[in-house]
């Protein structure tokens, strides 16, 4: 049975040169005993992005994040406004952005939860070179940065599909 990520991939879609093909999203990083965890629901607005990362910044200085905050940053940013301009808003007009860093590893994972249930151009997403050609935009940054990007669909109590989770992991160096 095909996946919502086989459905939402082109058949023209082509792997990154020296990366695996990621047609199928790899698995969310769970169960993660998590350091420092942060969560928060966001109105849906044209500068929500900027918000995000205004936001992202002040709670990972708290938190005390090893890593490079103004990757981190980017990339929620990043998260955030295609969850704004390319999802779907919850019923209350708001996405949800989580942060959680992996007490063993140190990574962060940076969430953003919308109401669309699918990922169309995942495949084209994260496969994308880290290497700059032209003006970076959107999860170009991802692979730049040695991220890691996967999605999943999220469900409610009943176990009906209510949207998705995109999770980024970002490693401390």
């Amino acid at each position: 049975m095909p996946s919502s990520a086989d459905a939402a991939m082109s058949k023209t879609e082509k792997p990154r040169a020296g990366a695996p093909d990621v047609a199928m999203p790899p698995a969310l990083k769970t169960g993660v005993e998590p350091a420092f965890a942060w969560s928060v629901a966001m109105v849906a607005g044209t500068d929500v992005g900027s918000l995000a990362r205004e936001r992202v910044r002040s709670a990972l200085m708290d938190g005390r994040w090893q890593g490079n905050v103004d990757k981190a940053t980017r990339v929620a940013k990043q998260l955030v406004d295609n969850a704004a301009n390319h999802g779907e808003f919850f019923p209350d007009g708001t996405i949800t952005l989580r942060l959680i860093v992996d007490a063993e590893t140190r990574e962060l994972l940076i969430e953003v939860e919308d109401a669309r249930h699918d990922f169309p151009g995942f495949a084209e997403a994260a496969n994308q070179s880290g290497s700059v050609v032209g003006r970076p935009k959107g999860l170009w940054w991802v692979a730049h940065y040695k991220g890691r990007l996967s999605w999943d669909v999220k469900k409610g109590d009943d176990g009906e599909a209510v949207g998705k989770t995109v999770q980024v992991v970002l490693p401390v160096s």
